[in-house]
């Protein structure tokens, strides 16, 4: 009730702000710490359904994650953009890599900072090998499937080159997949050659600009306020926290819970750009 109350009486022009900041994931991987369409669609519904709205702001910063929440998320926002004929305009803060810059190709517009990190246009797996662990503490690892390909890259057995095959051609598709979303939301913009620019590599936003990931350098509020004014009113719309993470509890068990495992699993995302 109070949030519809500041929309309807605000003054001045009215630009939405939605924080998308963390790892893009299926909420239920990381919790509420992670970017998925279920913790995000309410907030960009917030936004483009703001009273005197004349754009959404996107404040990105992000690591990547999810290939499938990062698509949900980027089609979500443009579906309001068209729905409501809002212009969005991302502004990357420490980094849009991967997933992350995945959702800033939803925008029309991308900023940056000259040091912020985008790019890492690729798909990546990584896991373990304990094959040879496990018979030194004395296991046997006992696996029944009925279909030859239900099992694939046990870690706890000798990888098996067609099922590094097999992965590598699921990799390729939703590379694929990635490679044609930019090309269609970066159309004419792009400026150099494909296979570099698709590599997986990732540069700073100056660099960035120069190969037409993104469109110029700046920061969100002056940015903001030079198109819509100095009175533009810039209401941030972010995740409701819940009490107790205000306050940095949480339940674990002897000090180790979803909620620390969740921060090790997101701390692995941020060290590939040496965040």
């Amino acid at each position: 009730m109070l949030a519809w109350l500041k929309d309807r009486f605000r003054r001045g022009p009215v630009v939405p702000v939605v924080r998308l900041s963390g790892v893009i994931a299926s909420s239920g991987l990381l919790g509420n710490r992670s970017l998925s369409i279920e913790t995000v669609a309410p907030l960009l519904k917030r936004a483009f359904d703001m009273r005197g709205a004349k754009a959404v702001a996107l404040a990105i910063n992000s690591p990547g994650g999810s290939p499938v929440q990062s698509a949900l998320i980027g089609q979500r926002i443009r579906l309001l953009a068209d729905e409501k004929n809002l212009k969005v305009i991302a502004f990357v803060e420490d980094v849009a890599a991967s997933g992350g810059y995945w959702l800033a190709c939803a925008a029309d517009e991308i900023i940056v900072d000259p040091h912020s990190i985008v790019g890492s246009i690729g798909v990546i797996s990584a896991g373990f090998g304990f094959q040879d662990l496990i018979g030194r503490i004395g296991v046997e690892r006992r696996v029944y499937t009925s279909g030859e390909r239900k099992s694939m890259l046990d870690p706890f057995r000798p990888q098996k080159p067609e099922d590094v095959e097999r992965l590598t051609r699921l990799q390729a598709e939703i590379h694929d997949g990635f490679k044609d979303w930019v090309r269609q939301r970066r159309a004419g913009k792009l400026n150099g050659d494909e296979q570099l620019l698709f590599s997986g590599e990732f540069w700073t936003g100056r660099r960035g600009v120069q190969l037409g990931l993104v469109d110029g350098l700046g920061e969100l509020r002056s940015t903001l306020q030079a198109r819509y004014g100095a009175k533009v009113n810039l209401p941030v719309i972010g995740p409701r926290r819940r009490l107790l993470s205000r306050f940095g509890l949480g339940l674990s068990v002897d000090g180790i819970g979803p909620g620390t495992l969740a921060a090790l699993e997101e701390r692995l995302h941020w060290q590939r750009f040496g965040l």
